[in-house]
């Protein structure tokens, strides 16, 4: 899945859920900033950073190996 994927997906989500991206960044303990980034497809977070920000929205990340 490419950046701007993975931004549009949690932008979605946050506002499926009627959450404004300053209260997202406190719940998943990450700047505006670079939540901000991230939904435009700028970001290139930790995976880390975004699972505290998918685990925020009630989401998981699942991670898929190619051979």
């Amino acid at each position: 899945m490419k950046a701007i994927d993975i931004g549009k997906n949690v932008s979605k989500r946050r506002n499926d859920l009627s959450i404004d991206q300053r209260d997202l960044s406190a719940i998943a303990g990450v700047a505006v900033h670079t939540l901000s980034n991230i939904e435009a497809g700028r970001g290139n977070p930790t995976i880390e950073t975004l699972d505290r920000i998918l685990d925020a929205l009630g989401l998981e990340l699942h991670i898929q190996v190619k051979a």
